[in-house]
């Protein structure tokens, strides 16, 4: 087969074909990543102060008796619940969320909480 003059070429082709893969996985990966880091940050300026930056509790959460993040107790709850928790508080020790984050940082805040598990 011959190619017309100003034809693109098949090595021209197949590299702008993975041009343009390369894009595209970018841009898909580039959301997550990004929403991660902003879970992470949301977590270190609402909860770190009591439940210590890696979840296990800080010295002043420890103190007031909080549940360690990293827990099977609390790493076998459903995402429901934990929103559930977030949102409305626990007794007298956790407030409520649901005035001062929005849903979605919320359900970020969990899907951070999902990666403090305990190594086994």
């Amino acid at each position: 087969m011959r190619f017309k003059q100003g034809e693109p070429t098949m090595k021209v082709r197949m590299q702008w074909t993975v041009l343009m893969a390369l894009a595209a996985a970018v841009l898909l990966f580039l959301p997550v990543r990004a929403g991660a880091q902003s879970a992470q940050s949301l977590f270190n300026s609402k909860c770190a102060v009591c439940h210590g930056p890696d979840g296990s509790g800080s010295a002043v959460g420890k103190k007031m008796g909080i549940v360690n993040l990293r827990s099977e107790e609390v790493q076998k709850q459903t995402d429901a619940e934990l929103i559930h928790e977030i949102s409305n508080g626990v007794g007298h020790t956790m407030p409520s969320y649901k005035d001062k984050l929005s849903e979605a940082q919320i359900k970020e805040l969990v899907g951070y909480l999902r990666t403090l598990v305990k190594k086994k």
